[in-house]
């Protein structure tokens, strides 16, 4: 007997979920699937796409290659709703979706067993690595590493040796940071400085058991922020790609309003290296603050030789938010946590007097948390910005303001 059903929407991480509420991977929204088969037998419907990579669905970077642009935008949208407090907002702006080979960051990992070597991501969910050949993700400059890497490590790593490689796109050029990779000896040091020369990169450093040292810098990587360009600490964090960075200014920027303009003064928190405080610092005072001491000593440096009035604080806000009288200053509040949220902060500010919140996430669960204690302490959600920077992944960022009732 048959036993086939329509996939009605999808759950948080992609997979497709029937009428019935059986999760199916791989399955679109408008697909019919047939339980009866073993394994069930997935018919593809109106938004079921082939998917862009050759690596899909084995590579663990991307879940959502199987839907096409308008099934992935309609995700987006239901994954905000369902952590919205009171539901989404009125004003809900249209979704920024990154485009392909447009992402500035990545790490990877390679190692190499029985004389082959293996570069790549893991499998989802395994510790497997899959051999990466081309990644329709990462930028041409990243990708163009990608097989130069392979004869470097290939050549340096010792039989069952892995081996991490963080690679970041700089305004500079690229900065690379390999781990557990041997510097040691002349004939190491020459193999690695000459691969930097021979790739034109900006910065070429090892970590080991010592911690990080960079053998060749050959341009000391930056990043324009708000017009400002900031020295970039090794393996930095930052926006995966330019448009989704631009994306997020842009909403904050607005979200923020008239806070920032004249005599307004902007409090930054989970600063970062200045994504925002250096673009709200063109018209307001604003106090960086983060836990990050690296980021946080670029950050000074790069608004003090721009004449940026941007005051640093490197703080632990987890341990000790901004509270109290400390909030009395400030017309608007930025706070971009990391994925864990900023439930602390969140109770202190909810407590507080500033008019204006500006939230900033990277994940819609923590921020759903975070969210419902401003809402609960007398704010209200005004506006929304969805993000979507990690193209084809079930990763959804964005911006909201929060008012005053």
């Amino acid at each position: 007997m048959s036993d086939i059903r329509p996939i009605v929407r999808l759950a948080a991480r992609g997979d497709g979920i029937s009428d019935d509420g059986r999760f199916v991977p791989l399955a679109a929204v408008g697909d019919s699937v047939d339980f009866s088969s073993n394994p069930p037998r997935i018919m593809p419907g109106p938004h079921h796409a082939a998917p862009a990579c050759a690596h899909y669905p084995a590579c663990g970077g991307c879940q959502m290659q199987h839907m096409d642009e308008a099934a992935y935008r309609d995700f987006v949208i239901d994954r905000l709703s369902r952590v919205m407090p009171g539901g989404l907002p009125a004003d809900v702006r249209p979704i920024a979706l990154s485009p392909p080979r447009s992402r500035r960051r990545a790490s990877l990992k390679a190692l190499k067993r029985g004389g082959k070597l293996v570069l790549g991501f893991h499998s989802e969910g395994t510790h497997a690595l899959v051999d990466i050949a081309d990644c329709p993700v990462l930028s041409p400059d990243l990708m163009a590493l990608l097989a130069p890497l392979r004869v470097l490590l290939k050549a340096r790593l010792k039989d069952g040796q892995g081996a991490g490689i963080a690679l970041t796109q700089s305004d500079a050029g690229v900065d690379v940071l390999l781990a557990n990779v041997s510097a040691e000896g002349l004939a190491a040091i020459e193999a690695l400085t000459d691969f930097a020369a021979a790739h034109d990169l900006a910065r070429l450093s090892v970590e080991g058991p010592g911690g990080i040292d960079t053998l060749v810098e050959r341009r000391q990587p930056v990043l324009a922020m708000g017009g400002v360009d900031v020295p970039l600490p090794v393996a930095p964090f930052l926006q995966a790609t330019r448009e989704g960075e631009a994306a997020l200014v842009a909403a904050v920027l607005e979200a923020v309003g008239d806070a920032a303009k004249g005599s307004g003064r902007v409090a930054d928190l989970f600063c970062g290296l200045g994504t925002f405080a250096l673009p709200l610092s063109a018209k307001a005072q604003v106090l960086a603050v983060d836990a990050a001491g690296p980021a946080v000593m670029a950050l000074g440096v790069a608004a003090r030789q721009a004449g940026r009035r941007v005051e640093v604080q490197h703080r632990d806000l987890f341990r000790r938010p901004l509270e109290g009288k400390e909030l009395t200053a400030w017309q608007a509040v930025v706070f971009d946590p990391p994925r864990a949220g900023a439930e602390a902060q969140a109770k202190a500010l909810a407590a507080g007097p500033v008019p204006v919140l500006v939230a900033v996430s990277c994940n819609p669960n923590s921020f759903g948390r975070d969210a419902k204690i401003l809402v609960e302490g007398g704010y209200r959600i005004t506006t929304l910005w969805p993000v979507a920077q990690f193209r084809w992944s079930s990763h959804v960022e964005l911006v909201a303001r929060f008012e005053r009732d």
